[in-house]
């Protein structure tokens, strides 16, 4: 949402599902069963924080918060949607909807990468405190 415009942000949140639903009629699930199932298989589990120990800096391995999942979740989604090729923002979010419910796409890539990188950090999780 680009200054307050709530309506206008509505306005394409509805409209990419009714794309997703015409694009997935072969699905069973409901345009918005798509989108949970879509913002949980991008939702990341662990991210990583620097802490300084000493004189270096680590890269320590977190869990999330469940309230900081879902709003990590769903910037991922817009900022992958903001960046897609598209006609409308409509067209490109639910592009984006479609590509995460696949297992596919930017914001799940973004997903795996966090986990690897707190994958290869794993060393450091004893700095957490």
């Amino acid at each position: 949402m680009y200054d307050g415009k709530k309506n206008t942000s509505y306005r394409i949140f509805y409209s990419a599902l009714d794309l997703v639903g015409k694009k997935m009629a072969s699905e069973e699930k409901t345009p918005l069963e798509i989108w949970k199932a879509a913002l949980e298989k991008i939702t990341p589990q662990v991210e990583v924080k620097s802490r300084r120990v000493g004189g270096a800096t680590f890269q320590v391995p977190t869990e999330i918060r469940p309230d900081r999942k879902e709003s990590v979740s769903m910037k991922n989604m817009i900022i992958f949607a903001r960046k897609r090729g598209g006609k409308t923002m409509a067209d490109k979010l639910a592009a984006e909807i479609m590509d995460a419910y696949n297992e596919q796409g930017g914001a799940f890539k973004r997903k795996e990468d966090m986990h690897r990188m707190a994958e290869a950090n794993r060393a450091f999780a004893h700095f957490r405190f």
